[in-house]
């Protein structure tokens, strides 16, 4: 399936679902998609038409969905979107990210809010999907410091992007994602627009992070402070990490002093966003995807049919 035309066909594979399968209205549909009942109705009747309406529902996709609605009613999540499983791994971070990026589109939509971004190769693939347009008075914060190389997924690059794409300002958390120490930290947030910035961050409404797992081909890992003490942050029970939070398998922070070193919005501020989204896949992080889920961090989550399928089966 050519990338391009995901939008297209799970748009019509969720008005199938939601009007064949879930009994909504075209009305609630065409609200929920944020399409018009015009549409949705034209849809429907492009299914029925092409013959795709059985007693089960045969179009690309429909299995995705239904898997999105499974993990969604599991989870307790607002919205899934569920990309088919591809063979090679920088195509399916694409196809993921691209997906979240359509998913927040009508969240953004002509709204006056901030918009938290966090690092990583598929969020950079989401900001390229963003459009909104949100209103004039919005404006983009990174949620996450940086590294010291550039990648195109450091948070700044992968910030500055979100902000150019909708055209609003930006506002970077100049800092290491980790310090040498909590006192270390300290001393930077006696920084005044440092700390405005993380402010900034707990008040934005949408928050679109991404997470690692703990293994030495993580962006993260390669982080001297995370390499010199990965084995000891193993051994602490982490399964990975969320805005540079070291996670249990229950979605705990794990006790150990780098979780104390971090410039970031901490994750447990991420529960009481409106809108916080993961975006991740490949099963190389199923564990800390699954953890984050299990830890109520996140309300909508764009991943991938392999890991969905895994999600239900623990």
């Amino acid at each position: 399936m050519h990338d391009h035309d995901f939008e297209s066909q799970d748009e019509r594979a969720r008005v199938g679902w939601y009007y064949f399968v879930a009994g909504m209205t075209q009305k609630d549909i065409a609200d929920r998609l944020d399409i018009t009942r015009l549409k949705v109705n034209r849809i429907i009747g492009q299914l029925r038409s092409a013959g795709q309406v059985k007693i089960e529902l045969d179009m690309p996709l429909i299995a995705c969905r239904a898997l999105a609605e499974k993990v969604a009613e599991r989870y307790g999540l607002e919205d899934v979107v569920v990309v088919p499983d591809v063979g090679d791994l920088v195509l399916q971070k694409r196809m993921i990210g691209e997906a979240a990026g359509t998913m927040v589109n009508p969240l953004i939509k002509g709204q006056d809010m901030g918009i938290g971004i966090g690092s990583g190769r598929t969020l950079s693939y989401a900001v390229g999907r963003m459009a909104g347009p949100p209103s004039n008075g919005s404006w983009v914060v990174g949620l996450i410091g940086g590294i010291t190389r550039a990648t195109g997924s450091n948070s700044f690059d992968v910030a500055t992007n979100a902000a150019q794409q909708l055209g609003v300002e930006c506002h970077y958390l100049t800092a290491p994602i980790y310090c040498a120490s909590r006192d270390a930290r300290d001393a930077l947030l006696l920084i005044d627009e440092l700390t405005d910035v993380l402010a900034r961050t707990e008040i934005a409404d949408i928050a679109m992070v991404s997470c690692g797992a703990v293994d030495e081909a993580s962006s993260l890992t390669q982080v001297r402070v995370i390499k010199d003490h990965l084995d000891t942050i193993v051994a602490a029970g982490a399964v990975g990490e969320i805005l540079g939070c070291f996670i249990d398998a229950q979605g705990r922070p794990i006790d150990h002093f780098i979780n104390e070193t971090i410039i970031a919005l901490p994750p447990d501020k991420l529960r009481m966003k409106p809108h916080a989204v993961l975006v991740s896949g490949g099963l190389h992080k199923l564990e800390v995807i699954r953890a984050i889920l299990r830890g109520g961090y996140v309300n909508r989550l764009a991943t991938n049919e392999e890991v969905a399928q895994a999600l239900l089966e623990c």
